[in-house]
């Protein structure tokens, strides 16, 4: 389980990286996603990988760490995803905008030529 995940995280990382070093508005749009979602399975991977535990710790007794996820890392993931939805939000506004101004939609503006 744990190589699984954290191969998903390295091709996301990568994917991610290569689309924002793209010339298009687009595909850097496409990667920061990609990225934002790596680094929300990492932080969301810290919280231990636990099938079928619950969230939060049983009332009395004896708590056993093992026994249930760390709520900390659930919570961090769901505010990222809130923020990265604001973002991608933002920069499609943003994309738009400079697309109206420049008439392309690279990033410095400029048509590269095909060799």
């Amino acid at each position: 389980m744990e190589l699984i995940l954290s191969f998903a995280i390295g091709v996301l990382t990568a994917s991610g990286i290569w689309l924002l070093l793209r010339p298009r508005s687009f595909q850097v749009i496409i990667g920061l996603c990609l990225l934002s979602y790596a680094v929300n399975l990492f932080i969301f991977s810290m919280g231990r990988l636990t099938l079928g535990a619950p969230a939060i710790m049983p009332k009395g007794g004896f708590i056993d760490p093992t026994r249930y996820a760390d709520p900390l890392p659930q919570a961090l993931v769901l505010t990222a995803i809130v923020i990265s939805f604001a973002t991608t939000a933002l920069f499609l506004v943003v994309m738009i905008a400079a697309r109206g101004f420049t008439g392309t939609d690279h990033v410095d503006g400029k048509e590269r030529e095909l060799p």
